[in-house]
């Protein structure tokens, strides 16, 4: 597969099949995911691989608590900025109306919205999820150093048949994750990532999310 075929095949899958993937599939992806770039090669991220038993009791502890903390614990970064500017506020509102329309469900049915965005918490039936940790001595170009990293990992996925779905929404609930994995003390958690087979049939896996045209966020410079 082609690294164009791949990037313009990735999506956000959020139905996928309980298809096994093999243990060694996720070596090989994460091994190869040893040459993304980071500056100064200070390789700052940690992953965890969640799968069978563990993966099962970190879902139901997270289901256990939704009644409690429906917004979650609290993450420990600001996952968007305060005050977005209108383009930034109109892509996200779009991004969900896009979502919840191949959903049939309608704006205004509030209870179905927070049912479907509580799949989150259940890696939308993958037998894989992937949880992303930075040292917290790190700061913000070691979080885009993550970045490529995650960006390779969705890349390589795709070579395998495999799908993806990265999850910030993970990122609510720090204490749960970091008591059921036991991450250490000086890793804080980024996002979680859904790994698996994804479900063809699913109408939520139509969706295609809008991108801007080139110049709106493209100048080039010649003269």
């Amino acid at each position: 597969m082609k690294v164009s075929e791949a990037l313009a095949t990735r999506i956000s899958c959020r139905a996928f099949l309980d298809t096994p993937v093999p243990e060694a599939t996720v070596r090989a992806i994460l091994d190869a995911c040893r040459r993304a770039p980071s500056g100064g090669n200070l390789q700052p991220w940690f992953v965890h691989v969640v799968t069978g038993r563990t993966l099962k009791r970190l879902i139901e502890r997270v289901q256990d608590r939704l009644a409690e903390y429906p917004r979650g614990e609290g993450a420990e970064f600001r996952v968007y900025p305060e005050h977005l500017d209108e383009v930034y506020r109109e892509r996200r509102f779009q991004c969900g109306e896009d979502l919840y329309a191949t959903l049939g469900i309608p704006r205004e049915d509030k209870a179905a919205r927070r049912r479907q965005f509580s799949r989150n918490y259940t890696l939308f039936g993958a037998p894989v999820g992937l949880f992303f940790c930075l040292d917290r001595q790190m700061g913000p170009p070691q979080w885009a150093d993550l970045g490529i990293f995650l960006q390779s990992v969705m890349l390589l996925a795709r070579e395998y048949g495999l799908h993806t779905c990265p999850q910030e929404a993970w990122a609510l609930w720090p204490k749960t994750v970091g008591e059921v994995l036991r991450l250490p003390d000086n890793q804080m958690l980024f996002c979680g990532m859904a790994l698996g087979y994804m479900d063809e049939d699913a109408p939520v896996n139509r969706l295609r999310t809008r991108r801007a045209p080139l110049e709106e966020f493209v100048t080039f410079h010649a003269d």
